[in-house]
């Protein structure tokens, strides 16, 4: 039984899931699990009766900085429900990373969006058979292929979604670039490192904010590398 939270490596997950339940023939498919998110849903019954549970889990810092890489500064969809939320949908150039991470530590927008809700309200239970540490996920993979009899399916370079097909840039902070700078540097092979885009106060803010995301991975999977 495998729990899914966004941004932790779930497209790779569902697609996974969705081949080794005849729903789709291969990656190539991978749009199948966006427009079908209840499919896999599981039952009272089901979640009781599981023989292996696992999760994956992200380091709270480098989710949030993922989130606003993939789905603000490309304009995703969370980028329009942000900005809907925010009342200011005209002046989409000037969500920099600090105002993004202001806006979403806001008590009524902090559970507004999956993207960056809280990991801790996504776990079904209390504990699992296993923890997974995204940043350390493909040292797992034999492990969950072996205990879920299902192959595990890189879904990365069909999505597009993630940062390692750039390269990482840490020259300065980026806390304030505008989305316009960051998408000229990915246009370009570039792009701020996940932690690039925080300066001292954002890292303090969100450390308070998601203190219990990061306690639940600093004890379940150990200090991040």
């Amino acid at each position: 039984m495998y729990t899914f939270i966004p941004k932790n490596g779930c497209t790779t997950m569902r697609v996974s899931l969705a081949i080794a339940n005849g729903c789709i023939r291969d990656p190539s498919e991978y749009a199948w699990v966006h427009q079908n998110n209840a499919t896999f849903v599981a039952s009272l019954r089901e979640l009781v009766r599981a023989p292996f549970t696992f999760v994956i889990l992200r380091e709270p810092l480098r989710r949030l900085a993922s989130v606003y890489l993939d789905k603000i500064v490309e304009r995703r969809e969370p980028f329009w429900h942000l900005n809907g939320l925010l009342h200011h949908p005209d002046r989409p150039d000037e969500m920099s990373f600090r105002r993004f991470v202001l806006a979403v530590l806001r008590p009524d927008i902090l559970r507004a969006d999956i993207h960056w809700r809280p990991q801790v309200d996504f776990l079904v239970y209390d504990e699992y058979d296993l923890w997974v540490p995204l940043e350390r996920f493909a040292t797992f993979v034999p492990e969950i292929e072996a205990r879920a009899g299902l192959t595990v399916h890189d879904a990365r370079d069909l999505t597009r979604h993630d940062n390692t097909r750039f390269e990482q840039v840490a020259d300065r902070c980026y806390a304030d670039a505008s989305p316009h700078e960051i998408r000229a540097m990915r246009r370009e092979g570039r792009t701020p490192d996940h932690l690039a885009l925080y300066d001292a106060e954002l890292r303090a803010d969100v450390a308070e904010t998601y203190a219990e995301d990061a306690s639940l991975y600093r004890d379940r999977t150990g200090p991040n590398e």
